[in-house]
């Protein structure tokens, strides 16, 4: 080979190496959505997430979850296809595509590996054996109240919650308002002086037996799954009123808690954050007369579960009394104070109604901190104890005396047998 072969071969190698390096190191065009950028969420930052039982509370939690750019939205479980195709139809719109999976099992949902947390908001009958069930598989858990049928599933709910490591968010969305936080903080804080009464609004105080209806003609599985919308709860026929009351079976379990357990357990919650009692509960309750209830605290405080005699401040009012002064709010989001030196000067943003997009932003902060949320499973725990105990001596219309402790009625056999039910096979907690 000549020596001008040798040198326009050696140009060519040259030119060729540098076309490839230049391929190499060309800038690469990566969507602004993987990197985060102009207001979107690396994937990589994305809580992936599934719902189990949306019907008509679910809709509106799934929503609130749907807003937050953080959340990325991939399956729904549920017992009935109606509910299954309405909530895909959600997710779907808002992904702009048509992947959202539907599954007629939770189960099914919940052996996916790719969801972080689920949104739980099926009827009260499965709230704690599909949060068990989902902590289980790794799952954190935002679930709809009631949590639990009765106080024995409140203790093991959250002790699941504990030996898993879950982050557990009740559906108690009050401990998140402005107002209902700042209400909470003058009485923990002593701002009120020594607190003496607190007071709640049940919504009713009737208790009953869990429904039973007359037999009718089972629809296809694939239409509305009737074994699996029973869930743990007991055997009944088939009966299409039960099923499209879903939000109302079950409510208590067995002995349904009426309005201390659903719309009360609220502002019990609220309560027992303001007594500082998020780890105990009242050790005597009196039976209801003329409307109220009262309960009475190991340090003292008693509270007062009444329908009567509030300010018109909106539903799910409470009222907070302390030897120096009170305060009382409700769902309006406003408050009156026995004094404004109370406030001193400060703003308290009111916020009417009563928005769960507050609590979903703090259960979607706590699944990536791995923090404990406001209403975290041993918050929600005693708020239902407190419940189901006065749910108790409601139905047994007689003074109850109960020990925090071993969490059990002193000397009431009868109530202590009230304390826990049978599940039906194969489920359990």
């Amino acid at each position: 080979m000549s020596e001008s072969e040798r040198r326009h071969g050696r140009r060519r190698f040259l030119k060729t190496t540098l076309k490839a390096s230049t391929l190499l190191i060309a800038p690469q065009v990566i969507a602004a959505t993987a990197l985060g950028r102009d207001g979107a969420v690396a994937p990589s930052e994305r809580i992936v997430m599934g719902g189990i039982g949306i019907g008509n509370r679910g809709t509106y939690d799934l929503d609130c979850f749907l807003q937050q750019p953080d959340v990325q939205y991939v399956a729904i479980a549920d017992a009935k296809a109606a509910r299954r195709e309405a909530a895909k139809k959600m997710v779907d719109d808002k992904n702009g595509n048509q992947d959202c999976a539907t599954y007629r099992d939770l189960r099914d949902l919940l052996a996916r590996d790719d969801i972080d947390a689920v949104l739980i908001a099926t009827g009260p009958n499965w709230h704690a054996a599909a949060s068990a069930l989902a902590a289980r598989a790794g799952k954190d858990v935002y679930c709809e109240k009631p949590c639990t049928k009765n106080i024995t599933e409140s203790l093991e709910l959250a002790a699941i919650m504990r030996r898993t490591g879950r982050v557990f968010q009740a559906g108690t969305q009050r401990r998140n308002l402005p107002h209902f936080a700042f209400a909470c903080e003058l009485a923990r804080t002593g701002k009120l002086g020594k607190l003496h009464t607190i007071y709640a609004h049940p919504a009713g105080m009737a208790t009953a037996s869990s429904g039973w209806k007359p037999a009718e003609p089972e629809p296809p599985r694939e239409e509305a799954d009737w074994d699996l919308y029973l869930g743990p709860a007991a055997w009944r026929p088939f009966n299409r009123e039960i099923l499209n009351d879903g939000f109302n079976f079950e409510k208590g379990g067995g002995l349904v808690g009426g309005g201390v357990l659903e719309w009360g357990s609220h502002c019990v919650d609220l309560c027992q954050w303001a007594n500082n009692s998020d780890d105990t509960a009242p050790v005597e309750y009196d039976p209801p007369e003329n409307g109220t209830m009262v309960a009475r605290y190991a340090n003292g405080v008693t509270l007062v579960l009444r329908n009567e005699g509030w300010l018109p401040l909106g539903s799910c009012p409470v009222r907070f009394e302390g030897d120096q002064g009170w305060i009382e709010t409700g769902d309006s989001g406003k408050f009156v104070l026995s004094s404004p030196a109370l406030q001193a000067g400060r703003k308290v943003e009111e916020i009417g109604g009563y928005p769960a997009t507050f609590h979903v932003r703090d259960f979607l902060n706590c699944v990536k901190s791995r923090g404990k949320p406001l209403a975290n499973a041993d918050v929600a725990c005693y708020s239902h104890i407190t419940c189901h105990a006065a749910g108790i001596t409601a139905f047994l219309n007689r003074p109850l005396r109960y020990d925090p402790q071993k969490n059990e009625f002193i000397g009431d056999e009868q109530a202590n047998r009230l304390r826990g039910e049978a599940l039906r096979d194969p489920w359990r907690i």
